[in-house]
């Protein structure tokens, strides 16, 4: 059994575009690779942005179970009280 036309035409488009037409697969795989790149990078400036904003928020927070712990003055030695 011989293979038909159409087999043998898809099978030439098929390897037209995996080793010929100028490197139009690897542009394009190279392309999606810069987007994937670009779109990790978003997010990672997000995440810092995030940091930087949840940090001055902590910095100005105060928290109601906070207490001031005054430490009382020193006792002379020799006196009693």
């Amino acid at each position: 059994m011989a293979p038909s036309a159409w087999q043998l035409i898809l099978v030439a488009v098929i390897a037209l575009l995996l080793f010929g037409g100028r490197g139009k697969i690897s542009s394009i795989m190279g392309d999606f690779a810069k987007g994937i790149k670009s779109f990790r990078k978003g997010l990672s400036d997000d995440d810092e942005e995030e940091d930087k904003q949840r940090l001055k928020e902590d910095k100005s927070t105060v928290y109601a179970d906070d207490k001031v712990h005054e430490q009382e003055p020193a006792k002379k030695a020799g006196t009693s009280e």
